[in-house]
């Protein structure tokens, strides 16, 4: 019977380390499901990364096509990382955790902002400039949610 509780217990608190929030958009673990970050700055297009390219960060795994990105990112995350954690600047902008997909992208002055799809990605540029203001506000408070 203690076996079986002892084991209840560490389902439970398991299961606690799952349900809190993530800052970084982070399906299995791998951030911007394994595209490569700093691909979109450099070559202008979503890249899918390699697992030999890899670097944890802000409690996610992040992928690179090659060693020259991976060393750029590790030099600068901050840089190269997508606001709002990766997830949709749309909904971050509605004051909202939404998925994302690599392919709906945007770089606004120098950042990454991604998007839901490609249709949420069409309403996103319409008003950038206001709709990231309203998104990095509620980001404020919205990063620590669920």
């Amino acid at each position: 019977m203690k076996h079986f509780i002892t084991i209840i217990l560490f389902a439970i608190a398991g299961h606690s380390t799952f349900a809190q929030s993530s800052t970084v958009f982070s399906p299995n673990g791998i951030a911007i499901k394994g595209y490569d970050a700093v691909a979109y700055f450099l070559d202008g297009e979503p890249t899918k990364g390699d697992k030999q390219f890899s670097y944890l960060w802000n409690g996610a795994e992040w992928r690179f096509k090659n060693q020259d990105n991976l060393v750029a990112f590790k030099a600068n995350p901050e840089k190269y990382a997508p606001q709002f954690g990766g997830y949709c600047a749309y909904g971050a902008m509605e004051n909202h955790k939404s998925p994302t997909e690599p392919a709906a992208f945007t770089i606004v002055n120098s950042k990454l902002y991604l998007n839901y799809n490609q249709k949420v990605k069409e309403l996103w540029v319409k008003d950038t400039v206001d709709y990231i203001k309203k998104a990095e506000i509620n980001w404020i408070t919205l990063k620590d949610k669920d």
